[in-house]
């Protein structure tokens, strides 16, 4: 096939022999099938801001960190250099993501560089050797539908042990090769330790999985591992192969509004004591 246009330089260089095939083409970037010597990857070419439908929310980047301080500042002002090192930062995360990921024995894809808004990664198979399908895409026995959850619920505790938590995990972002389910689609990760909605997202990819799972082994519907895992991380007892039950007691106390209320009133009382003591240590001067 022709080679697209964003994919030549990596051609010139040697890094791709043959564009194979166009994969998909989703909101944030087309994916093709190359042939790296004698290996056949993905090349996933993200679009350019302008034309992805997918928004880079500050509530995925929150927490995010970056180390350059004159970058940290372009991007906080929104200055013309910031916004393209803004874009650049929000690439690179599924990169950073994948490599982080890998190393805490999640199932991602393996990655192989990332050049000028084209990620190289490995090419999920299925057992024919074919492309693997989404998860979305296959009809589960009840007994696949348990293992898989339990696999992606695993790989889920890893991910937030590794300080990460996927934000958009969906059975469209999960692809089934001859052993199981490999979690893909990462550029919005979010940091679990950083991001005041960490544990809100985690619980929306939890309760994703559990709801279409739940489609072929409606046992899952009433589980809440989303919950159970937060606790026991919030609580510093969440490790990497932690067995979790599924069970989660949930809070079912009713708020006290009156006594609210009167912690409220306390506090809007003492930070006018603070300002008013504030304002005569000035005058003192």
């Amino acid at each position: 096939m022709k080679i697209p246009k964003r994919l030549q330089p990596l051609v010139d260089d040697g890094m791709i022999d043959e564009v194979l095939v166009q994969l998909m083409s989703g909101k944030e970037a087309q994916v093709y099938v190359v042939r790296c010597g004698e290996e056949v990857r993905c090349a996933k070419v993200f679009k350019e801001a302008k034309q992805r439908s997918f928004k880079q929310a500050v509530q995925y980047q929150e927490g995010r960190k970056e180390r350059n301080s004159r970058r940290s500042r372009a991007m906080a002002k929104k200055t013309r250099y910031g916004q393209k090192e803004q874009e650049q930062a929000w690439l690179n995360a599924e990169v950073d993501a994948l490599y982080r990921l890998a190393a805490a024995d999640v199932r991602v894809p393996e990655p192989h560089g990332f050049v000028d808004g084209v990620l190289l990664m490995e090419m999920i198979s299925d057992a024919e050797g074919n492309v693997a399908p989404r998860l979305d895409e296959v009809t589960l026995t009840e007994e696949q539908a348990l293992r898989y959850h339990a696999k992606v619920i695993q790989d889920v505790v890893r991910m937030l042990c590794a300080g990460l938590i996927h934000g958009d995990l969906s059975e469209f972002n999960v692809l089934v090769d001859a052993e199981g389910p490999v979690i893909i689609d990462l550029p919005q990760a979010v940091d679990a330790a950083g991001n005041n909605s960490a544990a809100a997202m985690l619980e929306r990819d939890v309760d994703n999985m559990r709801a279409y799972f739940g489609r072929f082994a409606p046992e899952l519907l009433t589980t809440h591992y989303g919950k159970e895992m937060w606790a026991l991380y919030e609580a510093g007892k969440l490790h990497p192969d932690s067995k979790l039950t599924g069970h989660f007691e949930l809070d079912s106390h009713i708020a006290n509004v009156d006594e609210l209320l009167e912690v409220i009133d306390d506090a809007i009382e003492e930070e006018a004591d603070r300002q008013a003591r504030m304002r005569g240590d000035d005058g003192e001067d």
